[in-house]
């Protein structure tokens, strides 16, 4: 029985369980997820720290920081010595590599910064061993699957601890005394992780990364970025992921940790709600102040050290346990192999200018069935940037290429191209009626007759090529030599009903909260649960501006994180539920029952002074 257990836990290759309550429908992984989340942040929160017994140093142990240095003459006003006198005085080496920490710095809910910190070092080095071997290597290449498995992994527990350490700041308040700036860059470093997490996925070329990105271009396209963040083009998306976004990434990282060194760790709330206008002046004014309170020894190197060997290991384990995902990407030549009618019936609306595609709206062409607006559009104003015509581009033109080597066909194409517009979409239109009634002799199309001109003999001459795999190659020889963009299969696929279905099995649909699963029995992105939410209320889920109403609303909650620290009541939040307290426990038995105040010296030993 244990075997099997192990097996099925192991093996998330199977499909995946979910579970529905009202508008929520959550995977069974994430859930787990999320579960094992919740419980690393409750035990952060009651269990002891290590160290309990250590001595804690009275201020006078602090040592001075270094003396500026004094310079006279011309070198006094260079810009450099200007700079480098300025640097030293924000952040003398004291500060930067620290080896006190105040005394208050004694609970795990400390950790899961540098334990962040260790995670996304795991996801860079990984990165860098999948980039030696390709784009493709991971797909075709054990080795190279078990470092994407290794980069999997490290995200996740990135992510995992990221979102932990917020927690664990919000109900530290930890945007006192001055340091508002921390917080905000830590939210912002937050965000960024979410859009490189996102390209990640959109660049793994597997089915999930084919679901997430003609779903999320409606998003993207009803705020007027589709077309110049074209999530469609997985190039461009490989390349955001691991130069652009990184960048980004790895500079607000570095200068939340640099305002952390600059302002130090918030002081610890005190243990009862301040009353009165001038104590809450004056316990502001101490958060503020430079802590000169009692303090323990800190070695920051060694504590990176284990992070980063605690790290290693961890997803070096999971990779090997779990593996990563990777179901094969959906293909035209598939979808005309396993469900010939639906492909006979999507080209067929290409053809009659009915399908999703030929109606969208901008930026492929100027319909508007896709078309979203409160107040204005973006859409519109963004205008046709990627400009498609259906028709053309999924059926004619690879026809065109085909209709040398094939007289029947090339006749039939000029007969079509030479019809008047209105003419041709007579054709198109009476042949789509006619499907009700599709058969297939020796793997041909056939319907009653009916006035559809040549369209019957380009629609068997479309399945052909199609299923050949010709037309994939020539949907993507219009970007040459490395062929990443992949915008019009992809819409031609999404036309379709096959492509749909086979997301719908996989539990990825909107309806299903798909954004934040994954295939399998994976984890996929949860940290996504509050843009996927506005899709699942009632009222909103059939509203045609639903992508906007979620973009809007997931916008106004994000500034809203961003802004706590200016927001009365919502920075007050902490003071009202007091978790910080667990958080504080120790230093709260130590001094605030005997009076401590927060910056009050303490003797060594830890016994309170006075």
């Amino acid at each position: 029985m244990a075997g099997v257990v192990v097996a099925a836990a192991v093996n998330l290759d199977q499909p995946g369980r979910y579970l529905h309550w009202s508008i929520f429908t959550v995977s069974v992984a994430n859930l787990v997820l999320i579960a094992v989340m919740v419980v690393i942040f409750g035990a952060a929160l009651v269990l002891p720290f290590p160290g309990r017994k250590e001595a804690i140093e009275p201020p006078a142990a602090i040592p001075s920081p270094e003396e500026p240095e004094t310079l006279e003459g011309p070198e006094a006003t260079m810009w450099t010595a200007r700079i480098r006198r300025r640097a030293v005085r924000l952040l003398p080496p004291g500060k930067l590599l620290p080896d006190r920490q105040p005394a208050y710095v004694r609970s795990w809910v400390y950790v899961f910064g540098v334990a962040s910190l260790a995670a996304l070092a795991m996801a860079i080095v990984s990165g860098l061993a999948i980039a030696l071997g390709g784009v493709d290597w991971w797909h075709t290449n054990p080795v190279g699957h078990f470092f994407n498995s290794v980069h999997l992994w490290s995200v996740e527990l990135f992510m995992a601890f990221l979102v932990i350490h917020l927690w664990g700041k919000f109900w530290m308040a930890a945007w006192r005394g001055r340091r508002a700036a921390t917080w905000m860059t830590g939210v912002v470093a937050f965000l960024a992780s979410i859009v490189e997490c996102f390209t990640g996925y959109l660049s793994q070329q597997n089915f999930d990364s084919q679901w997430i990105s003609t779903n999320g271009k409606d998003a993207f396209n009803a705020a007027g970025i589709g077309a110049f963040f074209n999530l469609m083009d997985f190039g461009q998306m490989l390349l955001w992921h691991v130069v652009l976004i990184p960048l980004v990434l790895v500079a607000v990282v570095g200068a939340h940790i640099l305002l952390v060194r600059v302002r130090g760790v918030a002081h610890p709330l005190p243990p009862r709600r301040i009353r009165g206008r001038a104590a809450r002046l004056a316990a502001a004014r101490a958060d503020a102040a430079e802590w000169r309170g009692p303090t323990r020894r800190y070695d920051i190197v060694k504590e990176a050290t284990v992070a980063g060997a605690v790290a290693l290991v961890l997803t070096v384990v999971l990779a090997g346990l779990l593996s990563s995902p990777d179901v094969p990407p959906v293909t035209v030549a598939t979808w005309a192999k396993v469900a010939p009618a639906d492909f006979v019936g999507a080209a067929a609306s290409e053809l009659a200018g009915t399908s999703e595609t030929a109606t969208y709206g901008p930026p492929y062409n100027h319909q508007n069935g896709n078309v979203q607006r409160l107040g204005w559009s973006w859409q519109t104003l963004a205008g046709v940037r990627i400009p498609i015509d259906a028709a053309n581009a999924f059926v004619l033109q690879p026809l065109a290429a085909l209709s040398p080597t094939d007289p029947t066909l090339r006749r039939a194409l000029d007969r079509y191209v030479g019809a008047p517009a209105d003419l041709r979409r007579q054709w198109a239109r009476a042949y789509l009626a006619a499907l009700a009634k599709l058969r297939f002799v020796h793997g041909r199309p056939v319907v009653p007759p009916a006035a559809d001109g040549p369209v019957p003999v380009l629609i068997a001459a479309e399945l052909t090529l199609a299923r050949s795999g010709a037309l994939d190659a020539d949907l993507l020889a219009q970007r040459p030599f490395y062929g990443t963009d992949f915008t019009k299969p992809l819409l031609f696929l999404e036309d379709g009903s096959y492509f749909a279905q086979q997301a719908q099995a996989e539990h990825l649909t909107g309806t299903q909260w798909g954004v934040m699963n994954e295939t399998g029995s994976y984890p996929g992105q949860p940290w996504l649960w509050l843009y996927t939410l506005w899709y699942q209320v009632p009222g909103l889920d059939s509203s045609k501006n639903i992508d906007l109403i979620a973009i809007y609303l997931t916008g106004a909650a994000t500034v809203l994180l961003l802004l706590v620290p200016f927001l009365p009541g919502l920075r007050d939040i902490p003071r009202w539920v007091p978790i910080h307290r667990l958080v504080w426990r120790d230093w709260n038995r130590l001094g605030a029952g005997e009076g401590l105040s927060a910056a009050e010296p303490m003797a060594t030993g830890g016994r309170p002074s006075g």
